[in-house]
């Protein structure tokens, strides 16, 4: 399970805003988003990248987090809310 939505929202950041930012069309990064599909590298770190010149502050394992066992499974939301300040600085 990746955090885009979850950091992207935190961060304020609309849907349509980031996916101009990557020239993608909306399915893809909603996919990406809801995890229908998994981006490879290069698209998480244009994701990243994105998200980081749109307002948020975030890495790569940040967005994509890796446990021991990979990446953490679909079903392990946890409440992100907590990763950006009230103060507007992101923490994630």
């Amino acid at each position: 399970m990746n955090h885009v939505r979850q950091i992207r929202k935190g961060a304020g950041i609309s849907q349509a805003s980031l996916r101009r930012k990557l020239d993608w069309n909306q399915s893809r990064l909603a996919n990406y988003e809801a995890g229908r599909r998994a981006p490879g590298l290069e698209e998480a770190r244009q994701i990243v990248s994105a998200l980081n010149q749109l307002g948020a502050s975030c890495a790569l394992d940040d967005v994509f987090p890796v446990s021991a066992g990979g990446l953490t499974p679909s079903g392990a939301d946890s409440d992100l809310a907590s990763l950006v300040r009230v103060d507007g600085q992101n923490t994630c």
